[in-house]
């Protein structure tokens, strides 16, 4: 954690929020191990915008999204999204329980998580930044040594504070995160700087950036090689036509999820 026209895919019927897939998996024609015939399924945790996030029909959109619909389009496949827990999706348990076929949630690519589930590419440059309530005078990590922190379940940001021994308060996900700062539950919160802007408010503000040169990959389960491929294919095309840059610029400017 967590730059074409947008791509219409709640309007176009392409996504199918789903709870959860059976245990077998079946093989496209390339040998592409899929938990649900034609179907690319995806497990991604809203909120975390601008990468994914519900518009106001209750589809889930955003960068990842629109990614994910370009990959499902190249496959010939139809795209479903299923909503899980951050926690259960670093962790591989998602991939392994056949919940999807990819974790597509603005997730930096780190070894240890790359030791229970394969990688793409990465996509995206990532960074972390400190939100906290507009006029605090807070310019540094050392600033928050004798403060509560908030931070997400499993990401970058909760390892950053645990590196630093900041007093933290973990939360389910990132709407949580910041609402404990607006609030007044917590005096700030850590996380990709790139999610928390859409929160800045005239109450809230990003402090500072703190350099961590994070990138952000596409996770499948390992052994699924030719999909991992596949998805490599799809973000090679992007970057080199410019779909890519964008669908960043169609949601870089999405408002705080709902």
């Amino acid at each position: 954690m967590k730059k074409s026209a947008p791509i219409a895919l709640a309007a176009a019927g392409l996504f199918a929020l789903t709870a959860c897939s059976s245990t077998d998996s079946t093989e496209t024609e390339s040998g592409i191990a899929l938990v649900t015939p034609d179907t690319l399924t995806v497990c991604t945790n809203p909120p975390f915008a601008p990468f994914e996030y519900k518009d106001d029909s209750g589809a889930v959109v955003g960068i990842d999204m629109d990614i994910m619909a370009e990959v499902a389009q190249d496959l010939s496949l139809e795209l479903s999204i299923v909503e899980a827990a951050f926690d259960a999706m670093q962790s591989g348990a998602s991939l392994e329980s056949n919940q999807c076929d990819v974790i597509a949630t603005g997730m930096t690519i780190t070894d240890e998580r790359a030791e229970r589930f394969d990688f793409s590419d990465p996509y995206y440059d990532a960074n972390q930044g400190v939100l906290v309530p507009a006029g605090t005078s807070i310019s540094s990590l050392t600033d928050l040594s004798d403060l509560q922190v908030a931070v997400q379940i499993e990401t970058t940001g909760a390892t950053l504070a645990e590196e630093q021994g900041l007093d933290s308060t973990v939360f389910e996900d990132l709407g949580l995160v910041v609402q404990s700062v607006a609030t007044g539950q917590t005096d700030a919160a850590i996380g990709d700087v790139g999610t928390l802007t859409p929160y800045v408010t005239d109450e809230l503000t990003i402090a500072f950036v703190e350099e961590t040169n994070e990138r952000y990959g596409f996770g499948v389960k390992k052994g699924n090689e030719e999909l991992v491929a596949s998805i490599n294919t799809t973000l090679e095309r992007i970057m080199g036509d410019d779909t890519l840059n964008t669908i960043i610029e169609t949601h870089i400017d999405a408002p705080a999820a709902q």
